[in-house]
């Protein structure tokens, strides 16, 4: 379900292709072509890559009023002061005084980013930021509509009574603990006589069986995310396909609330007792890839040698950590114990209440306390939102969790498991680690073979660290009727439904 419509606070997958689907930044992805979408063009820097001047469209919101650049002002103000509490506030980096404005150290208002009339937007960065324009498309910089916003206070988002839009559709009759939601086509949007759906609708099925029960009676035209028995079982299917996705699933172990945690032998043990070949192909259905780094395959590749960075020779050696060997991992785990002196080896294992990550937290319940002396894992499934307020409050054990990539660069998931990021809910720490993504950032953020170094060195630190241990890459199976044209998978892991048609 949407946990979230703020864009603001939103964190998932789910949150990020229904705010994709109502709202509109200054670009939109169409298949993997970026295209300018309330901006004018593609804006090339000046001033060695830190300023960005963006010309806007005129454009309204679903109200009426017109969508100007103090609204992308406004929004990013707001996602990076602190007491809003993004947890993406992190993507603002480089952004000249995000840093300091995120940690209260100067106003809001000294953040690199300015009206300069009512159509025209200027950003400036403290650094170039090589992605920058693919990050323009995320849904984190998209504007928003202030008088909606404050009105609402801490409601806003949970809700679309209030909301207003500017993208290709609007959300009606939604609140946050609904299972189901419609978008209907915004006649206001730029772009409207390009969207040919007149409304959308998504259902919330937990269970595999009713959600192939809804597409084989021809209630639904796509059935996303099968998994386990039921993607085996339609595979056949002449409507059944496979989209390889920028986003991944790993273990995540609370390194802050268990000293024991910490220790690198216990956590490289936790990793090699895992059959990941077990896993993807029968547990969830051959819907996963073996992942042996938290950076998936096919997303990045070396401008000079296109070699996919997952590839790299430098990270090849550190899949022994990943690769299934019980024995190994007893050693370790035995001379873990014994250097840490744990004592209490009962945990809990945290998850979603869906009956994919059911039989995926039981079958690693089921390896770890195999392959693992003494381990006792008590499982605790929880709805979706749960499980992120959970996580995000160090409320949890060991988490099996994921990630999706925000803009396709490897800095998208190493830049998490730095010290300070919001999203290192396991709290790991290594400052050579933070210090190669500061560097990437900084001093070799415009020499592009350098920085692409220093992120192949970071990662192979996080993957011989197991800082946070990657078990498969997802590819998600789907059932999409033959009528549905153009759905297709962006870069940054949304559908443009504003190309979207049936016929």
């Amino acid at each position: 379900m949407i946990a979230t419509m703020d864009s603001s606070l939103n964190t998932d997958v789910i949150g990020a292709q229904n705010i994709t689907n109502t709202m509109e930044g200054l670009y939109r992805y169409n298949g993997k072509d970026l295209q300018p979408a309330i901006a004018t063009k593609i804006v090339k820097p000046t001033n060695n890559g830190k300023t960005y001047i963006f010309h806007l469209r005129h454009t309204n919101w679903s109200n009426g009023e017109p969508v100007t650049a103090n609204d992308f002002v406004y929004a990013w103000r707001r996602t990076v002061d602190p007491k809003t509490g993004s947890q993406y506030e992190y993507m603002f980096d480089g952004v000249r005084n995000a840093d300091q404005v995120s940690s209260g150290k100067k106003p809001i208002d000294s953040l690199g980013i300015k009206a300069l009339d009512k159509y025209t937007l200027e950003v400036d960065l403290d650094t170039a930021i090589p992605y920058f324009n693919t990050l323009m498309a995320t849904s984190t910089f998209y504007p928003q509509y202030k008088p909606a916003v404050e009105k609402a206070g801490k409601q806003y988002g949970l809700k679309s009574a209030g909301m207003v839009f500017n993208g290709p559709f609007k959300l009606v009759n939604w609140t946050v603990s609904n299972n189901s939601w419609t978008e209907v086509k915004n006649n206001s949007y730029w772009n409207a006589k390009a969207v040919k759906l007149k409304k959308v609708k998504y259902y919330v099925v937990k269970d595999a069986n009713t959600g192939l029960n809804l597409y084989d009676t021809n209630r639904i035209n796509r059935l996303e995310s099968l998994n386990g028995d039921t993607a085996r079982e339609v595979s056949n299917y002449k409507d059944f396909s496979v989209d390889k996705q920028a986003g991944n699933s790993f273990i995540e172990l609370n390194q802050k609330k268990y000293k024991f945690f910490r220790n690198i032998k216990i956590r490289q043990a936790i990793s090699m007792a895992i059959n990941r070949s077990l896993l993807t192909n029968n547990v969830i259905g051959k819907t996963g890839g073996i992942e042996h780094t938290v950076v998936p395959v096919g997303m990045s590749y070396n401008s000079k040698t296109k070699v996919d960075f997952t590839k790299e020779k430098v990270l090849q050696a550190s899949n022994k950590y990943t690769d299934y060997d019980p024995t190994e991992a007893k050693k370790l785990w035995k001379e873990g114990i014994k250097e840490t002196g744990q004592k209490n080896l009962n945990f809990t294992l945290l998850g979603d209440d869906t009956d994919g990550s059911k039989k995926e937290t039981e079958y690693i319940q089921g390896e770890l306390e195999k392959n693992l002396p003494g381990l006792k894992l008590t499982l605790s499934n929880v709805p979706f939102k749960a499980h992120l307020d959970k996580a995000s409050t160090g409320q949890f054990d060991i988490d099996v969790t994921g990630w999706f990539a925000n803009y396709p660069d490897p800095e998208t998931f190493l830049d998490m498991f730095t010290t300070k990021s919001a999203q290192n809910n396991g709290r790991y720490s290594n400052k050579k680690f933070d210090a190669l993504i500061a560097q990437s950032k900084t001093t070799d953020a415009n020499n592009e073979q350098a920085r692409w170094n220093d992120l192949l060195q970071a990662d192979k630190i996080l993957t011989d660290d197991e800082g946070a241990i990657p078990l498969y890459q997802v590819y998600q199976a789907n059932l999409t009727r033959s009528n549905v044209k153009n759905y297709r998978l962006t870069p940054n892991f949304s559908y443009n439904l504003v190309t979207v048609y049936k016929n």
